[in-house]
């Protein structure tokens, strides 16, 4: 949808929730923008020896918790009201993980598959000096988001660490794990967001043994969901999709062969094994866990309407517009929101600040048993607020959220 805003979504969310907790107006108006905002212009030397103006922003929702913490975009449709919603939705993430973070977000506009290697390391390392003054281990933590890498996180920490004078490796996270990233980083976000369904189905009974799944958007959340459905609960892959196009097979899809199919071709799309399907029609699939990992806004109101799934994991940021969540619980879609099924992510993030400050290394299995546990407390703290309030489980993620932001609010006396 061209008028579609990402930020007044991110509001509606939050009026929705205040309105349930009455949040007294001072607070309900603070809570609603962000705290900081920072735009800038990146002008860089091409390959070609043509001189390009990027444009690039860092948002930083509230810090009333901790130091905010948030991904950089690279996307070629980036926008600031995106960044703030994005950041917005950090700020509740952290606080239902019960992180002692704040949110922040932040992108740049370019087309990175379009920029070579030079011009990617030369642009991240332009946006660093930019928000380095803002940025630091204990104020303003980034991390990788759309298009952006573990690699390009490297250059970002080496820029700051050239600018400061010292190695803080703890002001990037998802880093190379030769430079103070974590076990467990790369599949957090999938992993975590298993985790909270896997006690979602055993509140509705489902047995995710041979349970069917379908992922919209394969790319590294979405591959993952795929990987990890089949490899920890034998899920049944039926159906994924990507940019390129969709693909099904009703008897199951191997993620890893269609990963690697994907790697060589450059998308999902012609897969030898499966058939062709138009993209929106996946997500109408009558499936046991449907998976959004792609963009905002790929539920509407209306397909709302066509969705089958027992249980959605919001691997994406942002994927239900407010309209089509009325409509999903009115059905009785179980929906796990992005603020608590793609957690896993900045939790494990917030691991790797833990073991950064303490200059340790922790193994993979103690990073899961940790993911593990603070995924399955959000989620049955969320459950039971919604239960208690009897309202859709987005709205008790938001009101737990609220809660715990106001209270630091409230207590460092600022309102």
């Amino acid at each position: 949808m061209a008028d579609y805003d990402p930020f007044r979504v991110a509001q509606i969310q939050l009026d929705r929730a205040a309105e349930l907790l009455d949040v007294e107006p001072a607070m309900h108006e603070f809570l609603r923008w962000p705290m900081r905002e920072l735009s800038m212009r990146l002008p860089m030397r091409m390959d070609d020896g043509s001189v390009q103006v990027f444009q690039g922003f860092r948002v930083q929702f509230n810090d009333a918790r901790g130091p905010t913490k948030g991904g950089i975009r690279f996307h070629p449709a980036e926008t600031l009201d995106t960044v703030r919603a994005l950041a917005m939705w950090m700020t509740w993430k952290c606080a239902v993980m019960n992180l002692p973070l704040g949110g922040a977000k932040g992108g740049v506009i370019c087309d990175p598959k379009a920029m070579s290697e030079r011009e990617l390391e030369a642009l991240c390392r332009a946006y660093i000096r930019e928000v380095a003054s803002v940025i630091g281990p204990d104020r303003d933590v980034a991390a990788p988001d759309v298009y952006t890498t573990p690699q390009m996180m490297a250059w970002m920490m080496d820029e700051y660490a050239t600018i400061s004078g010292q190695n803080h490796f703890g002001v990037i996270t998802g880093k190379p794990l030769s430079v103070g990233g974590s076990q467990g980083r790369a599949d957090a976000t999938a992993r975590g967001g298993w985790y909270a369904v896997r006690e979602a189905a055993q509140e509705l009974g489902i047995d995710l043994n041979g349970a069917t799944m379908a992922v919209q958007g394969y790319g590294n959340a979405g591959s993952y969901a795929a990987i990890l459905g089949q490899q920890l609960f034998g899920c049944k892959v039926i159906a994924l999709s990507d940019t390129g196009g969709a693909i099904i097979n009703e008897d199951g899809l191997e993620p890893q062969a269609v990963l690697s199919h994907k790697r060589e071709t450059g998308s999902v799309a012609d897969f030898p094994e499966a058939d062709a399907i138009a993209s929106d029609k996946l997500l109408e699939l009558d499936v046991d866990v449907l998976w959004p990992a792609a963009l905002e806004n790929a539920i509407s109101k209306d397909g709302a309407e066509r969705i089958r799934a027992r249980i959605v994991a919001e691997a994406a940021n942002g994927p239900t517009s407010p309209e089509a969540d009325e409509v999903l619980y009115r059905n009785g879609v179980h929906v796990i929101p992005d603020v608590l099924c793609n957690a896993g992510g900045v939790t494990v993030s917030y691991f790797e600040m833990v073991q950064n400050a303490c200059w340790e290394q922790w193994s993979v299995d103690y990073v899961h048993e940790r993911l593990d546990a603070k995924m399955t407390e959000a989620y049955h703290d969320v459950l039971q607020l919604a239960k208690q309030e009897n309202v859709d489980i987005r709205t008790a993620a938001h009101m737990v959220a609220i809660q715990r932001v106001a209270q630091a609010v409230t207590a460092r006396g600022w309102i």
